[in-house]
């Protein structure tokens, strides 16, 4: 009887060392949060993937990727210490954390810091056949989905609007998000609609298969003027064929997209999901086409913003900065 009770006190005490010792493996994880964007643009799928990533190849961090309105959202959430991580774009960045440019009436944002430039993101203006619009000048008067509030899609919008002589109170404007103008574009709601993503993305593949539409270029003219006036603002072309419908070349502008985080984050986790990153970026081919650009070569490209001192150093180490 003595001895069943001595193996049952030791059964007892192995069970509760191995229970602290579980319990104190469990506190050392740390949980980090991305937010992105909405689940037709490219921040999502990629931002999913990224998080998997870093999950699985970082000790004891737990990473999620998060829905949001993206690039200006996104850093409010950081700046108001609700989220530690977050895509957004390069222009709404800089103009955030320096109170400049379309914010220069709002709060800066001082708290951001850089982590890494991925892609670029090109600037979609999408209209149905229907509605007629084959210039940015036809856009007057007609229902324009313009992006979700505080999104950087809505920034840009704004931006090349005005570069036109158009302001919002010129269009029947809709901040709705890259899947409701999707939606109202299809359902014929609205008659046109701006989108900032990396191409291809989902929610313009999906109105390209249920609608004929057009993709309404910007003069060269007129991309000039916005690259030389804007920061972070650069020329490209949406190849012909990546969506049904467009079968020429259409010249655009872009903006590289961001991951960001909180200055307080600490160091020594911003090193290892910068090191994640870039060892594993393959995987992130696999998920978006954009994921080919997701280069270490262009892995400062234009970040405005202070470098995250644990992303700082994962760039010395590898000889990208000295």
């Amino acid at each position: 009887m003595l001895k069943s009770k001595t193996i049952l006190i030791l059964v007892l005490a192995i069970s509760l060392v191995m229970g602290m010792f579980s319990f104190g493996m469990a506190a050392e994880r740390q949980f980090v949060a991305i937010a992105t964007g909405g689940t037709g643009g490219t921040y999502y799928p990629l931002g999913g993937a990224l998080a998997q990533m870093l999950s699985n190849n970082v000790e004891g961090l737990i990473v999620t990727a998060q829905t949001a309105n993206a690039s200006r959202a996104n850093c409010n959430l950081i700046s108001r210490g609700q989220i530690e991580t977050a895509f957004s774009q390069a222009n709404v960045t800089y103009w955030s954390y320096t109170g400049t440019g379309i914010y220069s009436n709002e709060p800066i944002l001082t708290n951001l810091r850089g982590i890494a430039s991925l892609y670029p993101e090109t600037i979609h203006i999408v209209a149905t056949k229907a509605s007629g619009i084959k210039t940015i000048d036809d856009l007057k008067g007609k229902k324009v989905g313009v992006g979700a509030p505080n999104s950087g899609t809505a920034a840009d919008a704004e931006i090349i609007l005005n570069a036109h002589g158009i302001t919002f109170d010129d269009i029947k404007v809709d901040f709705i998000d890259f899947n409701e103008v999707a939606q109202r574009l299809v359902d014929g709601q609205i008659d046109a609609g701006f989108t900032t993503a990396g191409y291809p993305t989902s929610s313009i593949i999906d109105i390209a298969t249920k609608r004929d539409m057009v993709l309404v270029p910007i003069s060269e003219e007129k991309v000039k003027e916005l690259v030389a006036a804007i920061p972070y603002y650069g020329a490209t072309t949406i190849p012909a064929g990546i969506y049904k419908g467009i079968d020429e070349p259409v010249l655009a502008l872009a903006t590289p997209a961001l991951w960001i985080c909180d200055a307080k984050l600490s160091p020594t986790v911003v090193y290892k999901m910068t090191k994640a990153l870039w060892e594993q970026r393959a995987i992130l081919e696999k998920v978006h086409s954009q994921g080919k650009n997701i280069t270490l070569e262009t892995a400062l490209d234009g970040i405005g913003i202070p470098l995250h001192p644990g992303a700082e150093l994962y760039y010395k180490e590898v000889g990208l900065i000295k």
